[in-house]
């Protein structure tokens, strides 16, 4: 059945294939050839053999469009703040207004309510996620970014109440249904949707508006 499937795709392998062996790597081929259970694979720089039974499947080239390359992190902590985006799953950039809302990129800010560090964790925040050191601008971002991805799941991927959640606590989200009625958390949830929906309209989605008309950006964790 592999030969067969080898066979199928022998006229396009001159121009550039993918085979994918069993180990999960793709391997960019332009020929090969078979010899009883072993194939010669014709790769850049010369060839390499396999068992016939490693090569799960040959395809085509077209079938796959390179994924742009992300432009590199900017600003104060940017290299920390992707790292958690990709580990968590979560918009790099909802992190990056979540922390200059919090703590102005301060890794030593400390609040009133003994909120501390970047993301401005509470000391039963950092406990639950095991932060060893909140200052430490590693552990407070990914500590951070895993309670939004946390919050989010907890509210459907409602964006408002996550921020309303992250600010004010989720038993105030709770007790009045919505984002409570604090001047502070509401200006702090307008003030981080707003900024996200500016920069997401570039992209040209309509992404609508939440609870109490506030602008909602497009979906900034993976399925929502």
């Amino acid at each position: 059945m592999l030969i067969a499937a080898l066979a199928a795709f022998a006229a396009s392998a001159a121009r550039g294939d993918y085979a994918v062996l069993r180990s999960g790597l793709r391997l960019h081929i332009t020929g090969y050839e078979t010899a009883g259970d072993r194939v010669r694979l014709t790769v850049d720089g010369g060839q390499i053999e396999v068992p016939a039974d490693s090569i799960l499947s040959v395809e085509r080239e077209e079938m796959f469009t390179a994924k742009p390359a992300e432009p590199p992190p900017t600003g104060p902590f940017g290299n920390l703040i992707r790292a958690a985006a990709e580990k968590h799953g979560v918009d790099e950039k909802l992190i990056e207004h979540v922390i200059a809302v919090e703590s102005n990129f301060n890794p030593r800010a400390t609040s009133r309510k003994q909120a501390l560090g970047l993301m401005q964790l509470l000391p039963r925040t950092a406990v639950r996620f095991s932060v060893a050191d909140v200052f430490d601008p590693a552990q407070n971002i990914d500590a951070g970014t895993r309670y939004l991805k946390e919050l989010f799941n907890r509210y459907n991927g409602n964006l408002p109440l996550t921020l309303a959640a992250y600010n004010a606590g989720p038993e105030m989200v709770e007790r009045y249904r919505g984002v409570p009625p604090f001047p502070e958390t509401q200006k702090y949830v307008r003030r981080i949707t707003t900024r996200l929906a500016q920069e997401k309209s570039a992209s040209g989605k309509q992404c609508g508006k939440g609870l109490n008309l506030l602008p909602v950006p497009c979906p900034l964790v993976p399925g929502f």
